[in-house]
């Protein structure tokens, strides 16, 4: 997400995962140990771009297969776009979503 977004506030972003391009389990892993190891009641998952249906995938995933007998679920959904410039320096806007989970 935006710069400030990342730096602002350490405890904020400790249960956000970001979606990338990593394999999907790693992120599905990363989900699951926020709820298990850090006892997080909440956790983000954001996505931008095409990486939007992924980071549907890793809820999905966790909250029907890995974590559906601790009772997480999915608390909210907030979309929205961001404009930034290419590398031609052309104004793009890209798609973002977080994805909410929580007890």
């Amino acid at each position: 997400m935006a710069e400030a977004e990342k730096t602002t506030g350490e405890k904020k972003d400790e249960n956000v995962v970001f979606i990338g391009s990593k394999p999907f389990m790693n992120y599905v892993t990363g989900v699951v140990m926020q709820f298990t190891k850090k006892g997080s009641n909440e956790v983000i998952v954001k996505a931008r771009g095409k990486f939007i249906s992924r980071a549907v995938d890793v809820a999905e995933v966790t909250t029907k297969r890995f974590l559906n007998d601790q009772g997480v679920k999915v608390k909210d959904i907030k979309i929205d776009s961001e404009e930034f410039e290419n590398k031609e320096g052309k104004k793009v806007n890209v798609s973002t979503i977080e994805i909410t989970l929580g007890k």
